[in-house]
């Protein structure tokens, strides 16, 4: 008996060859257009799971996790010195669609250190700046500024803790001046103290204490006069 042999249905070339394009899995380095390349895992052709990006353009490195082809998930960012050839950190932490997210360190190229929580790549939460002069704040952040409760230590030991809104001093607040052995507790408004009550404040102990101690002054209920302005200015703020 004859055998028939049906000729084998095979499906047009360019769905192989699409087949083929789609990146799935864990990948050598693949090379973009612009000269960018990538090394890691792939969904779908998107940047998925772990994986290393250098950007050609500028010499920058990212190695973390991705999500549908952007930085999501845990990941550090550097950048190359273009004198030492060097990698230099930039950004160690937590990533959402692509920016700064969560919590994570950034290494400012002035020296300067900011450790804490992050929002579409900018500082917003809790957490600690360490500026170049030697001072740090440590508080509240909303849109890369000091907004809500801080506080802010100078290198002399002098030190503010209170309202802060749009990086400067604003609302009740305490300034304590070690060096003198004074405190000024009172009400500010964008870095200016508006009205306040200023004592002595551990003067025996202080390295240069003012030459006459602070007289008392009889105030009638002191702390009651504090918390009316501190009514007044939450009500204005309202």
């Amino acid at each position: 008996m004859p055998v028939i042999k049906y000729p084998r249905v095979r499906d047009p070339l360019f769905y192989e060859w699409d087949r083929k394009a789609q990146k799935c899995g864990l990948r050598h380095t693949v090379y973009a257009v612009n000269g960018d390349q990538y090394t890691g895992e792939w969904l779908d052709n998107l940047k998925h799971g772990k994986g290393t990006q250098i950007w050609k353009s500028t010499g920058a490195i990212y190695s973390g996790d991705w999500k549908f082809g952007k930085r999501d998930g845990y990941g550090s960012y550097s950048i190359l010195d273009p004198v030492t050839k060097e990698y230099k950190r930039v950004y160690t932490g937590w990533w959402e669609n692509d920016r700064r997210g969560g919590r994570g360190m950034f290494f400012y190229p002035n020296g300067e250190l900011y450790e804490g929580e992050w929002s579409n790549g900018l500082r917003s939460g809790w957490g600690k700046m360490h500026y170049k002069d030697g001072s740090t704040y440590e508080g509240q952040w909303l849109t890369d500024q000091p907004n809500g409760q801080g506080l802010l230590r100078l290198p002399n030991g002098n030190r503010y803790e209170g309202g802060w809104k749009d990086g400067k001093k604003h609302g009740p607040g305490k300034y304590f001046y070690p060096d003198k052995g004074q405190l000024l507790e009172g009400i500010w408004v964008a870095d200016i103290p508006k009205c306040g009550v200023l004592v002595d404040f551990g003067r025996d102990n202080a390295p240069a204490p003012t030459q006459f101690p602070l007289p008392e002054i009889e105030l009638h209920d002191p702390a009651g006069v504090l918390a009316e302005a501190r009514a007044m200015f939450d009500d204005s703020h309202n």
